[in-house]
C-alpha cells in the first residue's frame, strides 16, 4: 500500500473506534465527510485491503497489447529510425493505420531501450521577436546544405523562404550549392504564389550584397546609395526592401525550421524512394505544402500585405546577372568571348560604342535591357577579312662589298702604309 493508503486506513480506524469524527477524519484526510463514510464501509467489508484501489494488480483494459509494442519497435528500426516521437506517431498513423499519441511512441521506444537519434539540448534563453502582423510584410530566406538524402547521395543544399507572418515556405529548391540561382528560384515561386512581399530577410552572403565599394556611374544615376549584388539589384527593381542580419538569431523563424525539416525530410525522402536531387526537387511541393498545413499559423491581422505581380513584368527578365556592354558598328557586342547581335530587327538608331545593360537569365538567354524592354540577342560570327597573302621571298646570297678608295677605313690604312715606306727609306738612306 501506498503512504496515502496507509493514512487512510490509520485515519478509519480511528474514526471507527471512536477517538475522531468523520469531520475530524474528513480534514485530516482532506476529503469530504461523504468519502470517509465510503472509506468506513470498505474497511469493514475488506479490512485495510479494502482501503486499496480495486484496480491494483489488474491489466487496464486501454493498455496496449506486447504485440503493438513489438510492432512498434520493429517499425522503428527498420524503416522510421531516425524520426523524433512525434513524427513516429505522424507516420505511424499515415502509413501503419496505428494510431498512439508522442508520448505513448516515446514511452515504447524506451522501454526496448531505443533512443532518439538526436538527443535535444537545452537551447538559450533568447527573447522571441514578435511575429509581422500580416501576410506578406517580411520573409526570411537562408539555404543550409544537409545529408537530405542521407548516404544515397552527396551533400546538397536546401534554399527555402518563409513568412514571418504565419510561418509557411512560401518557396524550396535543392540545389547542388548554396548559390543565387536557387534564392532566385525560390524568389519566382513565392512570388508566382502568393504576391510580392515588403521586405526580404537574409544573412551577408556576398550573393546577397556587393563585395565593391563603390558605386557605378550607372547605380548612381539610377539613385542608389550602396552598391548592389545581382540579387540585391532585382530587389532594387521589384521594390522589396532587403535587409542583411548580423547574428542567425536575428533570422530565427528560419533557422528553426531547418531544425524542424532535418527531422521530418530526410524520413519523408527515404520512405519514398527518393535518390537523387532531381527526384528530390519533383518531391517537395507535396512535402512543403504538408509542412505548411501542419505548422502553419493565422496571422494577427486578415489584411495582406502582398502587393500584385505586374502583367508586363516576367521574372525570367529580373533574376539575371546584369553587365555593360559597348554596341559595335554592326549592332554587334561581345560577351563571354562570343559575338552576339539582335535577334530581331530593332527599329530606332543606335549609335557606335554606346553603352547597353546585358542581362543573362537563368536559363542562360542573353537579352538587352532597354527603356524597361527586353530585347533578346543571339549569337553571330564576326566577319574576318582575309588578306591577300604574298609569297614570301628566299634570301639570297649577299654580293661582296668592296669599300670605295676614298673610305675612311682604306684612308686609315693608306697612311699607315705611307709610314711604313718613310720608316723603310729612311733606313736605307742611313745605310748607305
Amino acid at each position: 500500500m501506498t503512504n496515502t493508503e496507509l493514512k487512510k486506513v490509520l485515519v478509519v480506524e480511528k474514526v471507527l473506534d471512536g477517538h475522531m469524527t468523520n469531520e475530524e477524519g474528513a480534514a485530516l484526510l482532506g476529503l469530504s465527510v461523504r468519502q470517509v463514510q465510503r472509506l468506513k464501509k470498505r474497511y469493514q467489508v475488506g479490512n485495510a485491503g479494502g482501503i486499496a484501489h480495486g484496480n491494483r494488480g489488474r491489466k487496464p483494459v486501454h493498455a496496449l497489447s506486447a504485440e503493438i509494442k513489438d510492432r512498434v519497435a520493429e517499425l522503428y528500426t527498420q524503416k522510421y529510425q531516425g524520426s523524433n516521437s512525434c513524427h513516429f506517431a505522424e507516420l505511424l498513423a499515415e502509413h501503419e493505420g496505428i494510431e498512439l499519441s508522442g508520448v505513448s511512441t516515446r514511452r515504447i521506444l524506451l522501454t526496448k531501450g531505443l533512443k532518439s537519434a538526436k538527443q535535444r539540448r537545452r537551447s538559450k534563453v533568447h527573447q522571441p521577436r514578435k511575429r509581422r502582423s500580416q501576410v506578406g510584410m517580411l520573409w526570411q530566406i537562408d539555404a543550409t546544405p544537409y545529408a537530405w538524402l542521407e548516404d544515397r547521395a552527396p551533400v546538397f543544399a536546401l534554399h527555402a523562404a518563409i513568412d514571418d507572418a504565419t510561418g509557411i515556405v512560401t518557396g524550396a529548391v535543392f540545389m547542388p550549392t548554396e548559390c543565387r540561382e536557387g534564392y532566385s528560384l525560390v524568389m519566382m515561386q513565392g512570388i508566382k504564389k502568393q504576391g510580392i512581399p515588403l521586405g526580404l530577410y537574409s544573412d551577408r552572403h556576398t550573393i546577397f550584397r556587393s563585395p565593391n565599394e563603390k558605386l557605378t556611374l550607372e547605380q548612381q544615376l539610377a539613385g542608389m546609395t550602396k552598391p548592389l549584388s545581382h540579387f540585391g539589384k532585382a530587389m532594387h527593381e521589384l521594390g522589396i526592401e532587403h535587409i542583411k542580419a548580423v547574428t542567425p538569431q536575428a533570422k530565427g523563424r528560419i533557422e528553426r525550421l531547418w531544425v524542424t525539416l532535418q527531422d521530418r525530410l530526410v524520413i519523408e525522402l527515404r520512405l519514398l524512394g527518393v535518390s537523387t536531387i532531381e527526384e528530390a526537387n519533383k518531391a517537395l511541393p507535396k512535402l512543403i505544402a504538408k509542412h505548411n498545413k501542419q505548422f502553419a499559423v493565422a496571422p494577427v491581422s486578415a489584411d495582406s500585405a502582398y502587393r500584385k505581380l505586374g502583367k508586363d513584368v516576367r521574372l525570367e527578365h529580373v533574376f539575371t546577372t546584369r553587365e555593360h556592354r559597348k554596341l559595335g558598328t554592326g549592332r554587334t557586342l561581345s560577351y563571354g568571348g562570343r559575338i552576339y547581335t539582335f535577334a530581331k530587327a530593332v527599329p530606332g538608331h543606335w549609335d557606335a560604342k554606346s553603352v547597353v545593360e546585358v542581362r543573362e537569365t537563368l536559363s542562360g538567354a542573353l537579352l538587352i535591357w532597354h527603356n524597361g524592354e527586353a530585347l533578346m540577342l543571339k549569337e553571330t560570327t564576326k566577319a574576318v577579312r582575309q588578306a591577300e597573302k604574298k609569297p614570301n621571298k628566299k634570301a639570297g646570297i649577299a654580293q661582296p662589298r668592296k669599300p670605295a678608295a676614298d673610305h675612311p677605313w682604306k684612308r686609315t690604312y693608306q697612311v699607315h702604309q705611307k709610314q711604313i715606306q718613310n720608316t723603310t727609306m729612311q733606313g736605307r738612306n742611313q745605310a748607305t
